[in-house]
């Protein structure tokens, strides 16, 4: 290469560099330093070593690694106990039997959003936007009426014995 000239490159190098350090150099204060004295920056990095961008690949770039790939929608953990589903504006399944100390997690499907209302007054969820869930834990036998606080149309029931 000749002397004076620069890579395509190294040019682009050079501009995100400017980029970065013209804004960074426009918000110091100047307290306590020189003119003249570098501007350092220090980022805190995750295991791989890569702020922020931990896994993408990106060639030629030391601690970057690969990013492993998924597909579909982002979801919630799944309920690790006795699940109900709402969906199509109903609660499924609509009776649910249990022993006494299992937890419940109801998981809205549907686009609009729904709570759950125990007709005794023994659990309220407040309301759950689309994939939204709510637990709650029956510690006691009994029959638990609830309906959808939104649209008391929809009834089930939890029987706990």
């Amino acid at each position: 290469m000749e002397r004076g000239t620069m890579s395509l490159s190294s040019l682009r190098c050079a501009a995100v560099a400017a980029a970065i350090a013209i804004p960074l150099a426009a918000c110091s204060s100047g307290a306590g330093t020189t003119p003249d004295a570098p501007l350092s920056i220090t980022v805190a990095s995750d295991a791989s070593g890569t702020p922020g961008m931990q896994g993408h690949a990106m060639s030629g770039m030391p601690g970057m690694t690969s990013m492993p790939t998924t597909t579909g929608a982002p979801s919630a953990p799944a309920p690790t106990g006795p699940a109900v589903n709402i969906e199509n504006f109903a609660f499924n399944p609509p009776t649910l039997t249990v022993p006494a100390g299992t937890t419940v997690t109801w998981t809205n499907k549907d686009e609009e959003p729904h709570n759950v209302v125990s007709e005794d007054g023994a659990f309220r969820s407040p309301g759950m936007d689309a994939q939204g869930t709510f637990s709650y834990q029956f510690t006691k036998a009994g029959t638990y009426k609830y309906v959808c606080g939104i649209h008391p149309f929809m009834k089930a029931t939890v029987v706990v014995q």
